[in-house]
């Protein structure tokens, strides 16, 4: 192998060499676990003790396993599973399409209902989740995504970089989790304060608020900057449900983290994390409607709800994870005749009704969430709701490919039908233009000026959710031209940090000094998210003149870049951003070890495969770009890319 795992490493560390580390912090707070809280809290741990936070990652044991391990064998396509319980230790024997098997201890079980999944160890410290499952509700292993049987020496198997739990799952499963990546050895020493989530995965570590109850009267915060009164990192006042938000945000959510640590509750979204836009093509419809798994946060906060100051605990106990009341009557707390006085903009009426919902009470068409909230399905079995919570509109289902609520129950009908019904019982339904219209044709082709103009037009308008606006200035980006840069500078100031950060890749373009001019103030955002995606764009330019009084938050904003990039090294798509990043720094060494390290992660990764040859051929080592060519056809055979790639060398 070429370019080895510990050329990776030193390229991280290097890449960005000669810039100071982040200042220490202060003291900070240490966990204590939940246990510590019970005797205080009784009512909230009673609430909490059987909910999908407590029982999100456990021991295995004879009481939290609940799949048959009486050895019975489960086929996947040509694999086959025989889960097993002997001598007290819960296993898995798998045997392979190619024949080969092995043996695994359980070491740690997921969830609760309505599926459990159970993980192994393939080599210590590094766990996988196993592509079988069991559904608690019709009591059967199942395949979690069917059809998918994949050799072990494929990306996409099991035991590869996209089933690890230590990477892609265990932060969002344990409390106070610290990954603890290796690169050079690519191994793993994980740890956790606690396995599930637990009280200071939302409150934060509680040792000072310990040292509060035992004694309130002297409890000194003394060198423990930002810590409340009663000695926690992370409060949630009556009159700031973006706390709480922000809090639930942190997992339930699609996103990239910034940093290779878990934060501490308390700290901002977008100081730990890059949210995922409206792509209107992978992660959600053009409609901004949930498509693949997108886990709550990206559709709340294109609501009306989210813009007036609806929370999380509005609906859900927040330690039980429970609807506060059944059905309908969850919604209508607040959208009934007699209204809520916290939202006094609501229109009166009564919705919970056939007058409103047109079917019969009691019904599956009468239930607010069937028509406000359409589910998909996730892991073959995992219903989950929509919280943008939209108004219907069948009528752009045509144009946007966007799913109609209407359909899930009346299958033997169509969009048109759909429409028709609800304007016949609701004459003055909305029918007017709608931003779903504009992005779904947004991707198509580049250098558009009537899409640019009406991206822009979406972005500019104030009362439409920040998501939506920012997610109109990432789709805008291949239709930019040079000219379009300054009318684009004007939402560098925008006050959402999605659309400030969503709108600094649209001065790619711009002349070098004027580059530095608008995005060069960003270097100092309060927000981390907003900081890197300059470095970023800044790094675009190689060469580029940052002026001295710009050089510390530039230098600050290289180090974050680095953090970031050293807590994504275990992602096949951490390494290319490493490759790409690499490649504006006009540094190809780095640029091939990480694309090596990303095909070595990922073999199917064919782009990586791709770059590696092309840039050694561009160097003239052409045997060493027929070794790798030859190694990625081999994990790939009959790829028309590596084929094409193929003739183009044969030819040199």
């Amino acid at each position: 192998m070429p370019f080895g795992y510990k050329l990776v490493f030193a390229a991280i560390l290097c890449l960005f060499s000669g810039f100071a580390a982040n200042a220490d912090q202060g003291e900070t707070p240490q966990y204590i676990g939940s246990g510590v809280c019970i005797d205080c809290h009784q009512q909230q741990a009673d609430d909490w003790r059987e909910s999908h936070h407590a029982k999100a990652w456990m021991e295995p044991s004879e009481a939290s396993i609940i799949g048959d391990f009486t050895g019975e064998p489960f086929a996947l396509g040509e694999s086959v599973f025989n889960f097993r319980y002997q001598d007290g230790t819960h296993s898995v024997t798998i045997t392979e399409p190619d024949g080969t098997r092995a043996s695994y201890d359980i070491t740690d079980v997921v969830g609760i209902t309505p599926l459990q999944q159970y993980l192994v160890e393939t080599a210590p410290g590094r766990k996988q989740a196993l592509d079988v499952a069991w559904d608690d509700i019709q009591g059967r292993w199942y395949e979690l995504y069917p059809g998918e049987d994949y050799l072990p020496s494929d990306g996409l198997h099991w035991s590869g970089p996209y089933k690890n739990w230590n990477a892609r799952c265990a932060v969002c499963h344990a409390t106070g989790y610290e990954k603890n990546y290796a690169p050079q050895t690519r191994s793993y020493d994980s740890r956790q304060a606690e396995i599930g989530v637990g009280c200071e995965a939302c409150h934060g570590p509680g040792s000072a608020h310990a040292e509060w109850a035992e004694a309130p009267g002297s409890f000194d915060i003394t060198g423990m900057p930002g810590l409340s009164a009663l000695g926690f990192t992370q409060e949630f006042p009556a009159d700031d449900p973006e706390a709480q938000i922000q809090t639930c945000a942190g997992c339930h959510s699609r996103r990239a983290a910034l940093t290779d640590e878990s934060p501490v509750p308390g700290t901002p979204f977008h100081d730990s994390y890059e949210l995922a836009l409206i792509d209107a093509d992978r992660l959600y419809y053009p409609d901004g409607a949930i498509k693949d798994e997108v886990y709550v946060y990206g559709s709340f906060l294109q609501s009306k709800m989210y813009q007036n100051g609806v929370r999380c605990s509005d609906c859900h106990n927040p330690h039980s994870g429970r609807l506060k009341a059944e059905g309908n009557a969850v919604c209508t707390q607040c959208h009934s005749e007699a209204g809520n006085t916290r939202f006094p903009s609501l229109k009166l009426a009564d919705y919970d009704s056939p007058e409103h919902h047109f079917h019969e009470s009691g019904s599956d068409g009468a239930q607010c969430k069937n028509c406000h909230m359409k589910a998909q399905i996730y892991m073959g079995i995992d219903e989950r709701s929509d919280h943008a919570f939209r108004i219907p509109r069948p009528d752009l289902a045509a144009e946007t490919r966007a799913p109609v609520a209407c359909l899930d129950c009346h299958q033997d009908k169509d969009a048109d039908w759909a429409d028709a019904v609800i304007l016949e019982n609701h004459p003055d339904a909305d029918r007017s233009p709608h931003f779903s219209q504009v992005f779904a044709h947004a991707e198509g082709g580049g250098n558009d000026r009537e899409k640019l103009s009406a991206l822009f037009e979406i972005a500019e308008y104030d009362a439409m959710p920040a998501i939506l606006r920012a997610s109109a200035l990432e789709l805008a980006f291949p239709h930019m031209r040079p000219e379009d840069a300054q009318t684009a500078a004007a939402f560098l100031g925008a006050d959402d940090p999605l659309i400030r950060a969503a709108a600094i890749p649209l001065q790619r373009s711009a002349p070098p000094d004027q580059k530095i001019q608008r995005i060069g103030p960003m270097l100092d955002d309060p927000l981390r998210s907003v900081r890197i995606a300059a470095v970023k764009e800044l790094l675009q330019t190689p060469g580029i003149p940052v002026p001295p009084a710009l050089q510390p938050p530039f230098q600050t904003g290289i180090q974050e870049m680095q953090q970031w990039l050293v807590a994504n090294a275990d992602f096949p798509e951490g390494q290319l951003a490493l490759a790409g990043t690499a490649l504006a720094l006009r540094n190809v060494p780095a640029a091939l070890a990480a694309f090596g390290e990303a095909s070595e992660q990922d073999p199917q990764l064919v782009d990586a495969w791709a770059m590696q040859v092309r840039l050694l051929a561009a160097q003239n080592r052409l045997d060493a770009a027929r070794e790798v060519l030859s190694r990625a056809m081999t994990a790939n055979p009959g790829n028309a890319q590596l084929l094409s790639l193929d003739l183009q060398l044969s030819a040199q």
